[in-house]
């Protein structure tokens, strides 16, 4: 009986595992895809910045030393003419109290030059001196007056060296940053402070090449402060350099605001949004393009078949991370965002939901 049970389960295993043997896996990728609309670019591009004076003065010292003191800190704010810093004027008045000496000398000198030419003058009148030794005195009293007018204008000049040892702020305004110390040596020029002037405020942000355009002609500019997004402020595109930054190959530009309040603080975040009228065609997101031979395509999924087929299009204009497209989809239907460099016509794709 035994011998007999044996062959017809081993026979059961068998047909139990041929049942269970899982079919081939079928080459279906998942892929990300959108349905193609009308006016579908028009979200407003955005771009971070921070508020920032429109006029910033970097503040430098026009004569070299070491700063004796500093009197202000960050954050206070100064008016025209206070004095910010100062350097050690020990070098500068022995400098002025030198030139100060050669002129007396040469006044001295000047005024006795000028006695001696009225003499000879006299002397001339009389016949008792040639004209020649009077025309060598007057040249000397006349080098003399030279020499003192000369120091003169040494003496003003060391004047000013002396009174170039106190930094004043060239107008009102608040001190946003501070690169020195007390006791530090610094060199004439070297800038050690920043001083922002009170008034208009602006926004600088960072704008992508692709973008430029879009900015220039934008219907409107709207700024909003990330401290506070339920308030929003009309901006106006003031500047935009006209070269790239060296490193992250942006341009950047300044938005001006219209009527800002008193919430509106310097070095605050802001995010400026560049509105734009809805278009009147289609639109697909920029990573559904690919090209072959130089001419852009499309993947396009049949949603009966879950196939995909390549579909040449044409271009309008590129609006941040949108293309306009001209001809060659119609509305309703469906292309590949994601993945597109990773198919082949008539793969069979599985469309992946957006994470929310």
């Amino acid at each position: 009986m035994r011998s007999h049970l044996i062959p017809l389960v081993l026979l059961a295993l068998v047909v139990g595992c041929e049942r269970q043997a899982p079919p081939p896996p079928a080459d279906v990728r998942p892929v990300r895809a959108e349905q193609v609309a009308a006016g579908s670019d028009a979200t407003p591009a955005r771009y971070a910045g921070e508020i920032r004076a429109r006029h910033e003065t970097a503040l430098a010292f026009r004569v070299g030393g070491r700063v004796s003191a500093r009197l202000v800190e960050v954050g206070t704010t100064v008016q025209a003419g206070q004095v910010i810093a100062t350097l050690d004027p020990q070098d500068y008045a022995l400098a002025v109290q030198a030139v100060e000496a050669q002129l007396a000398a040469a006044e001295a000198e000047a005024k006795l030059a000028r006695q001696d030419l009225e003499r000879f003058t006299e002397l001339r009148a009389q016949n008792f001196i040639s004209q020649a030794e009077l025309d060598r005195r007057r040249a000397v009293a006349d080098a003399a007056q030279a020499r003192v007018a000369q120091l003169q204008a040494d003496a003003a000049g060391q004047r000013n060296q002396q009174a170039y040892t106190r930094l004043t702020a060239p107008h009102a305004g608040v001190v946003t940053a501070i690169d020195f110390e007390a006791g530090q040596v610094v060199a004439a020029g070297q800038p050690l402070a920043q001083l922002a002037r009170r008034g208009e405020l602006e926004v600088r942000i960072d704008v992508p090449e692709n973008a430029l355009d879009e900015l220039r002609a934008a219907k409107s500019l709207t700024v909003r402060l990330w401290s506070l997004p339920d308030r929003t402020y009309a901006g106006r595109l003031r500047e935009l350099s006209p070269m790239a930054d060296a490193a992250s190959r942006t341009y950047s530009a300044r938005v001006s605001l219209a009527k800002p309040d008193d919430a509106v603080k310097l070095g605050m975040t802001a995010t400026v949004e560049a509105g734009r009228e809805p278009a009147s065609g289609l639109s697909v997101a920029q990573s559904a393009l690919f090209r072959v031979n130089g001419e852009p395509q499309v993947w396009v999924v049949d949603r009966q078949t879950g196939k995909v087929a390549a579909r040449g299009v044409e271009l309008g204009a590129l609006a941040g991370e949108r293309a306009t497209i001209v001809s060659g989809l119609a509305a309703g239907e469906w292309v590949v965002t994601a993945g597109v460099h990773k198919l082949a016509p008539g793969q069979t794709v599985r469309l992946v939901e957006p994470r929310q």
